[in-house]
């Protein structure tokens, strides 16, 4: 590995050269990384899926960005190898990604990062970035493909690559009498992270699944609400209850000394409500009553 290039005073240069050391002295037969000959800061990974899971057959490449101020700033991560869980060749958000580094500890590296990375290809990848959410069938079949997968610039099958893994496991095992490195675990932060996008997930899906089932009941009943529902009106808004309908009104009779020819020339409408006989019967009463006061001023 060229390092000439590299200023080794840098705490952020000795901090990649020593985790790298330490990746190849104490190797883990599930996966291995390495950062390139030209660039410290690009590391290139290859990891087994995570045991039984869709993705157990399977030996995934990637790439691993390491940002200026490392291990101050998480690194960035994308899969170069078709998953079924993450977008190939796309940056994809993490916990222990440039995407959440509230959440990211200096005292993590590559090692703490390649584990979670297994661990994380089983959780939900609803709403992720970079994330895809296929069925186990299609994950199964991208598992075997995998194995032949070659990374250009690794120039090697990630198939070969994890051979190497073992070989290397095998011989620092004859060398340590037979015992194997324990493997490190995951922080307990980092398995709060997990929970938490599971748990999101999880009511994501809910909801979702809940405005699911309304759509269908409404679909049930041959109707789709299409636009927002109103609430009841306030009861100082609602329709009076109980209020009569209005009645027609009965027209009031003549007064007393009103002309006979006005009034027979009203016409009379025969929806009042009134029959015309009581018209009649009471302009006849006007005419007599008229009579009988001209015939007793006349006697007088």
């Amino acid at each position: 590995m060229a390092t000439s290039t590299f200023n080794s005073k840098s705490p952020t240069i000795r901090r990649i050269l020593k985790e790298a050391a330490e990746l190849s002295t104490s190797p883990s037969p599930d996966y291995t990384a390495a950062p390139l000959e030209s660039d410290l800061f690009e590391w290139h990974f290859t990891l087994r899926g995570p045991p039984k899971s869709a993705f157990a057959e399977g030996i995934y490449h990637g790439r691993i960005v390491l940002p200026p101020a490392y291990p101050h700033r998480p690194p960035s991560f994308r899969f170069t190898t078709p998953s079924g869980r993450f977008e190939a060749n796309r940056e994809i958000c993490l916990s222990i990604s440039g995407h959440h580094e509230e959440s990211w500890q200096p005292a993590w590296g590559v090692r703490t990062a390649l584990v979670a990375l297994r661990t994380f290809m089983e959780t939900d990848a609803r709403g992720q970035l970079g994330g895809l959410d296929t069925n186990d069938a299609v994950r199964r079949k991208l598992a075997v493909e995998s194995r032949a997968w070659r990374c250009p610039v690794c120039a090697r099958t990630n198939a070969e690559i994890i051979a190497e893994c073992e070989q290397r496991c095998a011989e620092a095992e004859a060398e340590n009498d037979g015992k194997r490195k324990e493997e490190i675990e995951i922080p307990a932060e980092l398995k709060m992270g997990f929970r938490d996008e599971m748990e999101k997930a999880r009511a994501a899906a809910n909801s979702e699944g809940e405005k699911e089932d309304a759509e269908s009941a409404e679909l049930a009943e041959g109707f789709v609400q299409t636009v927002p529902r109103r609430e009841d009106p306030p009861p100082a808004l609602r329709p009076a209850q109980g209020v009569p309908t209005p009645t027609r009104t009965i027209p009031l009779p003549a007064a007393v000394g009103q002309s006979a020819s006005l009034q027979t020339s009203r016409r009379v409408d025969p929806n009042a409500g009134v029959p015309p006989w009581v018209d009649y019967a009471i302009v006849s009463l006007v005419v007599i009553l008229i009579a009988m006061l001209t015939k007793i001023i006349i006697g007088h």
